[in-house]
């Protein structure tokens, strides 16, 4: 559907009350609705699908309604204010496990709708909303950092958290960060390249630009994880396989309250000096007995990129079997 825009003038109301301090509530609306809200002087600017635009419309009104009503405004009554508009518009990734399927609707993007492409796709989304850690694990191309990413936004258009975070290990053909050129966002770019596509890939270039500024999307490399609690979050750690076993417990230990995390990784591409050290392999057996995580496992049958791509994984694996059965052969 084709969107709008909508202008939206505040008139006398004071703004700063309506928006909340440093812009809270207005972050709030960000989060739940997949339009762009900037302001420009007292005009609010809405763009949209027209549907959405209309709720948010009918949002700001109710909210000056009570701003005037009580003189001010709090987080419940934003809350409370949202809730009505959840109950009235439809929800996206609230869908029971026993009814995941692959009509399940996951998040509408910016050009298409997600839904899960296989079965173990629709695991994956089952087993990400009814768990607070899942762990997806397979070869390139089975779309577990699209399908990812589209989860954590759809959690956050519904409020279920107030930011993602999403975070990568900058291990890449034997460069470390500080010899590449430029600031460190230039610096790290190349390694989250793909975790912005995807995102990019469902959200208007605006929109991101506008919830990376406000911080409701974070983009880190994984080496700067180190000390943080993630409240509140949907966190995602991608090509996990080149996270070092010492990285991996850094990482899993940064889950905070009312947080949910999605570990994806190939361990088959193992970037690492020494493939021993990843963090990934082992994961299984540490964590297999702890209530609340959970794993999916992905094959070649699963890949939804192009054609050739699971022809390439299934040639790749005939010749590893075949250099194997020569290394045990001259090992005789």
């Amino acid at each position: 559907m084709d969107s709008i825009e909508k202008k939206v003038k505040i008139g006398e109301t004071d703004l700063s009350a309506l928006l909340g301090y440093n812009d809270l509530y207005l972050t709030m609306l960000e989060s739940r609705f997949q339009s762009s809200i900037t302001v420009r002087g007292d005009t609010v600017i809405i763009r949209g699908e027209p549907a959405e635009v209309k709720m948010i419309e009918k949002t700001l009104s109710e909210l000056q309604y009570i701003l005037g009503r009580k003189g001010m405004l709090t987080q419940d009554d934003v809350s409370s204010v949202l809730q009505f508009a959840d109950s009235t518009m439809p929800q996206e990734g609230k869908t029971k496990s026993n009814e995941i399927s692959l009509n399940t609707i996951v998040l509408s993007g910016k050009r298409e709708t997600i839904k899960p492409r296989n079965k173990h796709q629709a695991e994956m989304v089952s087993k990400v909303m009814n768990n607070d850690l899942c762990f997806a694990v397979g070869p390139a191309g089975t779309g577990k950092t699209y399908l990812a990413v589209a989860l954590a936004l759809a959690a956050l258009k519904n409020n279920e958290v107030n930011r993602i975070v999403l975070s990568r290990p900058a291990v890449e053909a034997g460069e470390s960060l500080g010899f590449l050129p430029g600031d460190i966002s230039e610096k790290v770019d190349p390694y989250l390249r793909p975790l912005l596509d995807a995102i990019t890939d469902m959200v208007s270039a605006e929109k991101f630009r506008s919830m990376s500024e406000k911080r409701i999307i974070e983009i880190v490399p994984l080496a700067y994880m180190r000390g943080r609690t993630l409240n509140n979050s949907f966190i995602i750690l991608d090509e996990a396989q080149n996270a070092t076993r010492t990285q991996m417990k850094m990482f899993l230990t940064r889950l905070g309250k009312d947080s949910k995390c999605i570990v994806t990784g190939d361990v088959t591409q193992i970037d690492l000096p020494y493939k021993k050290d990843s963090g990934l392999v082992d994961v299984e057996r540490i964590l297999q007995s702890i209530p609340g995580i959970e794993f999916v496992y992905f094959d070649k049958a699963d890949v939804v990129r192009h054609r050739l791509v699971a022809d390439i994984i299934h040639a790749y694996e005939l010749s590893d079997q075949a250099m194997q059965k020569h290394s045990d052969k001259s090992q005789e």
